[in-house]
């Protein structure tokens, strides 16, 4: 480590505060020439706030702003939380991207959905690789994670090195890929690691995530054990799980018959890398049918109640080619993610209303987390001996309990940041020195809107009680028809239907409109103020809820 005193600046516009949407900014140098790497740029995804949007990505303002010093995006793995927004902001940041083969085939898939793969430059770099961008010397750390390939990153500059640990945990038989490199996070931390970034998700849980290998014998115990067709629920990004479940059909006398779009992709993109080449040939699923119950294994998503996932798709009876009812099993081998309780709920509900038996990880061990419990945590900071603790990934408590945890393993300094937390990283330890915008964008069909669009507001206020359109047509300052009302997402009831509601809504905005002066009557945009909270004030007095109004206004 060199003398240099200017400090590594971290800056995480995703991921802190929040499980997911990852986005990490290193910085070094003066602010006027000052260089900037991404590491990660991942999605989160909508939910019931968020009407016609699934997806939804960090705000880049930060550092498209300054897109003339950003030197590359390297991923640390190919989970959808940290590349999956890599595709969507892409033209905004304009950079090389640096990813392992697996994550670059992924990446590349998604490129190419995008119409970015000519114009978006992939750097595909082996395990184990150290390369430079701009004063960032950077050097990749296998470790182990849910999915093929991931990476920790070493992060060199002539002040001292950081230490970003991406996703992690320490399984000593991961089935697929490499164990935890060892030698390079005890030399790194011999060698002197200023800060170390690390991943928060588990820190409540005492002891060790597991290894896939125990999953891989009860898993193929227990397809042994049923008699029907039987279905595994999976995250298909987890190759070893998806190893795992076709070796227990393979143990079993079943074939495996890959359901719903991502399973595909996951597998293609393994295959690709020299993984699951030993396998079976896997049964099409128009084929699948013509085996016996006892000889066939669907592999689907959809194990989070995913609406258009294949597994909903089969609860709900809408499959074209899988069926599973009375005697059939499904397993799912995953664990619940928080916040999608109720569709994971409504998901099993249907299955078993439709006689399929089901086995969870709280029935069997068939599921081990991706991320570090505090007993491997407390095997990181003995490797790595950071000066300073920087947990990521995580909500507020985790974090804030990361910090506590580390400082009792003896670790100087720690600092929970927010999104937007600029962090100054430097020998003597680490301070929040700015705060930058960190905000969300929409993914909103073909368009990127920011979060808080007029849009966005609108299509919520329509989700929460409906939208009502009232229209009249002037001439000068004299009506000449009947004002004319619409409505969408308005209730009827048996005691007040909605012909009722119009026609009260009507003459509400009449009457709204007979109360302006005569020189008012001539002014389109006084009269549609006026007919607009007419209509929102009757609706609210008969209705209880206060709908989208939209007064249109037509002179003739």
């Amino acid at each position: 480590m060199s003398g240099s005193t200017e400090p590594i600046y971290f800056l995480p516009l995703g991921g802190s505060n929040e499980i997911g949407m990852n986005l990490n900014l290193y910085g070094y140098g003066p602010e006027e020439d000052r260089s900037w790497i991404i590491v990660d740029c991942g999605v989160t995804f909508g939910d019931l706030t968020t009407p016609g949007v699934d997806i939804i990505t960090p705000d880049p303002r930060f550092i498209e702003e300054r897109k003339h010093q950003l030197k590359g995006i390297v991923l640390t793995h190919a989970h959808e939380d940290h590349m999956g927004a890599v595709a969507h902001l892409w033209r905004r940041l304009e950079c090389p991207i640096y990813a392992t083969p697996f994550t670059a085939w992924l990446m590349r898939d998604r490129l190419a959905e995008h119409g970015l793969l000519g114009e978006a430059v992939m750097h595909e770099i082996g395990l184990h690789s150290r390369f430079q961008l701009g004063p960032f010397d950077l050097q990749l750390v296998t470790l182990t994670h849910s999915i093929p390939e991931p990476n920790g990153l070493i992060i060199r500059t002539p002040t001292g090195a950081v230490l970003h640990t991406g996703d992690w945990k320490i399984d000593p038989d991961p089935l697929i890929g490499h164990t935890t490199d060892v030698a390079a996070l005890e030399a790194v931390g011999e060698e002197g690691v200023l800060a170390m970034v690390c991943d928060s998700t588990n820190v409540f849980t005492e002891g060790e995530s597991g290894s896939e290998a125990g999953v891989k014998e009860n898993l193929t115990e227990l397809v042994g054990e049923q008699k029907g067709k039987v279905a595994i629920a999976a995250f298909a990004s987890n190759v070893a799980r998806l190893d795992t479940a076709i070796r227990a059909a393979e143990a079993n006398g079943r074939r495996v018959c890959l359901v719903g779009r991502s399973m595909h992709r996951m597998t293609q993109a393994a295959k690709a890398v020299g993984l699951l080449d030993d396998v079976q040939p896997f049964v099409e699923e128009e084929e699948a049918g013509y085996f016996p119950d006892d000889a066939i294994l669907y592999l689907c998503t959809g194990s989070q109640g995913e609406p258009r996932a294949a597994l909903s798709r089969i609860a709900e009876g809408t499959h074209r080619h899988v069926t599973l009812g009375q005697g059939d099993t499904v397993i799912f081998s995953s664990r619940i993610i928080p916040g999608n309780e109720r569709g994971i709920f409504d998901l099993m509900n249907k299955l078993a209303a439709r006689g399929v038996a089901l086995v969870t990880e709280k029935d069997r061990h068939i599921h081990v987390s991706g991320h570090p419990c505090r007993d491997e945590l407390r095997q990181m900071y003995a490797w790595a001996k950071p000066n300073v603790a920087i947990p990521v990934h995580g909500e507020r408590r985790h974090l804030l309990e990361h910090a506590d945890f580390a400082k009792s393993l003896q670790v100087p300094h720690a600092v929970a940041p927010q999104n937007g937390s600029m962090i100054a990283i430097t020998p003597e330890g680490a301070t929040i020195v700015d705060e930058a915008p960190a905000g969300r964008m929409y993914v909103d069909g073909n368009f990127l809107v920011e979060a808080e669009a007029e849009s966005m507001k609108e299509r919520r206020r329509m989700a929460f009680a409906g939208h009502i359109v009232v229209a009249a047509v002037l001439d000068g300052a004299d009506l000449v028809s009947q004002i004319d009302v619409r409505a969408m997402g308005v209730p009827s009831t048996y005691a007040y239907d909605l012909d009722d509601f119009l026609d009260d809504l009507a003459q509400a905005a009449e009457d709204g409109f007979s109360r302006l002066g005569r020189r008012d009557r001539a002014d389109e945009a006084t009269v549609e103020e006026a007919l607009r909270r007419a209509v929102r004030r009757e609706a609210h007095r008969i209705w209880g809820k206060k709908p989208h109004v939209e007064a249109i206004i037509l002179s003739r």
